[in-house]
This record gives C-alpha cells, sequence and structure tokens, in this order.
C-alpha cells in the first residue's frame, strides 16, 4: 500500500493541527485589505512589527530552518508567532515556518502524479489514438493542465475498464476534446452556459469537416519537403479566428454560421489557406482519421459514369449505417445543464454507462457536488476533480447567515469538519485563491490598485459617510491616469458628488497615505503565505468526505499539475473499485 494513501484517522489528524493553526490565524485572513485597511487600521489591529520586518522576513525566508533565537519576554508567550495576550504577531519568522508546515506540503498528505499513474497502470499506458501537441493550440498554462490531468483521467477509465468520462463543468471543451480525440474516449461535458456548449459543439462540427484535407496537406509536405498538394478539393469552408479567452484555436470565430457563410468560391479557399497560420496547421494535421467525415471531389452526377454512380451510391449507404452503429464513439458530446449533487445524470445521458467523472477547475460549490455525485452515483466508477474559486463555495455555518440559506452548502462538506460546525469566512476563502508560488516570484499582486481603492474609502468615509459602499467600482483602475482620475472616476460611478473636493484635496489623501503603502503590502504578503493552509483545509475536507464513505478503497489528495503554471495544482481523485493486480 502506498504510503501516501492514508487513513480516514490520519486525515482527521492533519485535519485537526491545520484548524489549531488556523484558529490563531484566520483573522488575518478574513481581514478586509481594501475597504477597512486604513480607516479601521488593520495593521495596527493585529501587528506589533514594523511592515518593513515583516517585508523583509518573507523575501529572505528559505527552505532551511532558521537559528534558534533569543526571545523577548512578549515573545517567549507565543503561539505560531502571535502574542497570547494580545494576540497581536510579535514573531514573523516564527508564523512563516508554521504557515509552511501546516500547508499540504509540509502535511505531507499528497500523492504524486507519476505515483498515482504508475499504481494504475498494469502493462502499459493507456493507448493513444492520435498524437496532438496541446501547445501548438492552446496557451502554456492550459496545455500543461490538459496534458497532466488527461492522462490521469485515461489511466483511470483504463483500470476501471470504463470507455465513457463525464467532465463536469467542460467549458469549451479543451479536456473532453483532448480525452476523446488522444484516448478514444467518449466524453460527455457538461456546463451550465449554453454559449460554452455551443461554441464546443460547433468547434468539433468543422474540425470533423477540414481536417482531412489539412492532414492530407502536411502529409505530402513531410514527403516531399514542400507542401505539394492543395486542400482545395475537399476543403469545403474556412474560417480561421482566436477563441476570446486565447487559450485555443477556435476555427469558428464567430461562434455560429449561416448557411450562406458555408459556400466559399475558390478564391475564398485559395485565400483562407494562406492566411492559417503555423499552429493552426499543426493543430489541424494532429487529429485523428477516425474523427474526421470525408467528403469526395465534386463532380457533376452528368459526368459519371453508370458504375460510378452505382458505386458512390454503395459507399454512401455503407458510411451511413457505419455511423449509425458508431453513434456513440462520437468524439464528445457538450450538453448544457445545471448540475448538482441530485443531477440525475441517466435524464441528461441516455447511453450512459460506466463513467469517469473527471472536472478541471470546477468553481465554487460545483467541486463538492461532484463529489457528492460520485459517492451517490453507482455508474461512477471514479473521480478526479480540481476545484478553484474557494470564495465562491457556501458554507453552512456562516455566522451571518448569508451562505447558508440556499441548502445543501459546499463546506464543509465531511461528517467530521461538519460536526465541529467548522466555519471559515469569504475574506479567508478569497485569501486561498491566492497563488503564493507566484506572488514569491513577484507575481500576482497589484499593490497600487489595491492602495487607491483603500485610500478611496477613507474618502468614502470622511465625506461621504461611507464606511461601505453598496455599489461596485469596478475596474476604475485601468482606467486612470492619476490618482486623482481615479477617484472622480470612482465618484461618478457611485453617483456621489465630485465637487464637494478639488483635485489637490483629493491628492493630498494620496500624499498622506503614501508612506504606510507598506503596511498593505506586508498585510497582503502574510495573507498569501496562509493562503496554501486554508486551501489545505476545504481539500482535506473534501479527501475526509472520501474516506468516510465505506465503498471506497481508495482516495486520495494528487498534486497534478505545477504550481507555477497553474495554482490551483491539487485534485481529489477516488475508485470505488480496482484489480487485485494493484495494490494501492
Amino acid at each position: 500500500m502506498f504510503s501516501s494513501s492514508h487513513s480516514l484517522a490520519e486525515i482527521q489528524r492533519r485535519i485537526d493541527k491545520v484548524k489549531r493553526f488556523l484558529s490563531v490565524t484566520l483573522s488575518i485572513a478574513n481581514a478586509h485589505t481594501v475597504e477597512s485597511f486604513y480607516t479601521h487600521d488593520v495593521w495596527s489591529r493585529f501587528m506589533c512589527v514594523c511592515p518593513e520586518e515583516v517585508l523583509s522576513a518573507v523575501s529572505s525566508f528559505s527552505e532551511q530552518q532558521r537559528e534558534p533565537e533569543l526571545k523577548t519576554a512578549e515573545q517567549s508567550r507565543t503561539t505560531f508567532g502571535f502574542c497570547d495576550d494580545t494576540k497581536r504577531l510579535v514573531d514573523t519568522c516564527e508564523l512563516l515556518q508554521a504557515a509552511r508546515a501546516h500547508s499540504l506540503p509540509g502535511l505531507g498528505v499528497c500523492m504524486s502524479r507519476d505515483e498515482l499513474l504508475q499504481a494504475l497502470r498494469s502493462n502499459a499506458p493507456p493507448a493513444g489514438t492520435a498524437e496532438l501537441e496541446t501547445d501548438e493550440f492552446m496557451n502554456s498554462k492550459k496545455s500543461h493542465e490538459v496534458q497532466s490531468m488527461s492522462e490521469v483521467v485515461a489511466c483511470l477509465a483504463q483500470h476501471c475498464r470504463v470507455k465513457q468520462v463525464i467532465d463536469v463543468g467542460s467549458g469549451k471543451g479543451y479536456l473532453s476534446s483532448f480525452l476523446s480525440l488522444q484516448y478514444g474516449l467518449r466524453v460527455y461535458g457538461i456546463d451550465s452556459s449554453s454559449t460554452n456548449t455551443h461554441g464546443a459543439q460547433e468547434r468539433n462540427r468543422k474540425l470533423k469537416k477540414f481536417s482531412r484535407a489539412y492532414q492530407k496537406r502536411n502529409k505530402a509536405a513531410r514527403a516531399q519537403g514542400e507542401v505539394t498538394n492543395s486542400p482545395q478539393e475537399e476543403l469545403v469552408e474556412i474560417k480561421p479566428g482566436l477563441d476570446r479567452d486565447d487559450d485555443v484555436l477556435d476555427i469558428d470565430g464567430a461562434g455560429t454560421v449561416s448557411k450562406e457563410e458555408e459556400k466559399v468560391s475558390l478564391s475564398d479557399i485559395n485565400t483562407a489557406v494562406e492566411s492559417y497560420s503555423e499552429p493552426e496547421e499543426l493543430f489541424l494535421s494532429a487529429l485523428s482519421v477516425d474523427a474526421i467525415q470525408p467528403t469526395s471531389p465534386r463532380i457533376p452526377p452528368s459526368q459519371l459514369s453508370t458504375e460510378e454512380r452505382e458505386r458512390r451510391k454503395r459507399e454512401n449507404l455503407e458510411r451511413k449505417a457505419q455511423n449509425r452503429s458508431t453513434s456513440s464513439s462520437v468524439m464528445f458530446s457538450p450538453l448544457t445543464s445545471y448540475v448538482t449533487a441530485e443531477t440525475e445524470l441517466r435524464e441528461l445521458i441516455n447511453e450512459l454507462e460506466d463513467a469517469v467523472m473527471v472536472g478541471l477547475h470546477t468553481c465554487g460549490d460545483l467541486a463538492p457536488s461532484t463529489l457528492r455525485m460520485f459517492v451517490a452515483k453507482a455508474e461512477l466508477a471514479a473521480v478526479c476533480s480540481v476545484g478553484c474559486c474557494y470564495h465562491l463555495l457556501s458554507e453552512e455555518f456562516d455566522p451571518a447567515g448569508q451562505e447558508s440559506s440556499h441548502g445543501v452548502c459546499g463546506f464543509p462538506l465531511s461528517q467530521y469538519l461538519h460536526d465541529q460546525s467548522w466555519f471559515c469566512g469569504r475574506n479567508a476563502r478569497m485569501s486561498a485563491c491566492l497563488a503564493l508560488e507566484r506572488v514569491s516570484l513577484g507575481q500576482g499582486i497589484q499593490m497600487e490598485s489595491l492602495f487607491y481603492r483603500a485610500v478611496l474609502h477613507v474618502i468614502l468615509r470622511d465625506h461621504y459617510s461611507c464606511f461601505k459602499s453598496e455599489k461596485r467600482v469596478g475596474n476604475v483602475y485601468s482606467k486612470a491616469k492619476s490618482f486623482v482620475d481615479y477617484v472622480r472616476r470612482a465618484l461618478r460611478k457611485l453617483e456621489l458628488d465630485e465637487s464637494k473636493l478639488s483635485d489637490s484635496d483629493i491628492q493630498d489623501y494620496h500624499d498622506t497615505y503614501r508612506p504606510r503603502m507598506d503596511e498593505m503590502h506586508a498585510f497582503n504578503l502574510l495573507k498569501v503565505t496562509l493562503a496554501p493552509c486554508i486551501e489545505g483545509l476545504v481539500l482535506l475536507d473534501r479527501l475526509c468526505y472520501l474516506k468516510e464513505q465505506e465503498d471506497l478503497p481508495f482516495s486520495a489528495l494528487v498534486q497534478l499539475f505545477d504550481p507555477l503554471l497553474s495554482p490551483r495544482c491539487y485534485a481529489v481523485v477516488g475508485l470505488k473499485s480496482y484489480e487485485d493486480r494493484i495494490s494501492f
């Protein structure tokens, strides 16, 4: 048995450890670093050190254990760096070390992706049906995620001897398309957005239609060193374009196509072929021939011989029969539906068989709903769920009762944390979305925009009797040329009288608080430091939920991605059954 496959009792002990740490430090994560940072003097409330000390400690903190230091009388009565009496931070290094020890890597509860793959594979990895180079048609982050996760999902499917995959929150079908094209799996992509599913459907239709021409063209180019045969005879339509989020090339571009748009002249085809970029050609050439709908040269029927007409008729009938018999092996089917734990999959998927359920960065409550569905549905043999957007999770034990009024909540999921009525808070969950690895390299925090917003709230308090705006300022910062311009744009958006303040009045606020900007920077870095611990508790809660189920022989947290490329890098993996030849 793998040492990384921990028992329920071991996971509960890790949860207790993280809970104890967060019971002391969670107040920092829940502090609002914009609206009330200066208006409520957040730094003085929580800190007994200067911001320069925090900034220095964070920047110099290394993997090595620091040398023991003599503590002051106040520091000797601390817990995780906080004074037991005042509850304020007095030892930054102690806090940083404790945060590292209470993150998932520090707790030692995760399997690596390679460990999981080694355990799942019997004699050979799952066979691919095509050689797809995802970095040719996805950005580096999406390519890394899709390739890493798809191999795990394919191994889960092979291990469970299933051919179907249900991709929950499939978006525009990046993972679904790759699973079906690369591994020949029958994938159902379910997304609540009809725009996403329609776009995915259109992309697949066009990819089937155009890929043979590009395969033929590139095959000739590889054989002769140049393009010798044009795809014009077989190409019916080409409309190149980039998808809006730049994650993948969208052959459609506009999303929908009229009948007139499907009729293109030879000159249109020549122009389109010449305008295609190299990444698009590589993408189309990588598609499996089995996923292509071939077209015949367009010769007027009057020019065909009787034998040729009969031959084509027979081929068409055979092709239609083959399409009917293999309809269940279509690349993938995008479906539009809002999914909850109570969703009946058989009402959505008529051809449902035993399947693997997956979710790549499913937002908020959708990730715990995926796990609840996996436990409840007998047809789901395995699950691989990577969640994100923890700030969108609903919490059952919200003291204000703002999040728990709509029914089943996303946190806590396990009975263990449920019995303890554990509550994190929205600001803490928002902090859990921060990317420590990226921030450590100087990425991820736009301090000036946060500073502008915090000082704006001081102005709202002083001149408009507003301690919290009921309206959203929105992305005013990106349009503002200066702090004065920012404030005036914000006041107009909030429908407040900007004539109360002159430009010099506004600039005076900026100049007054600018020396305290380091407070905000240092405080946010501490919140980032706590982010892995809060995320760890959420994920341990989900793993604990699976461990609590009696009929799940294997469940684990698995690091699938490089956190620098994809900060939400952990998957919750579960199996309901496994072959005797594989020992977890």
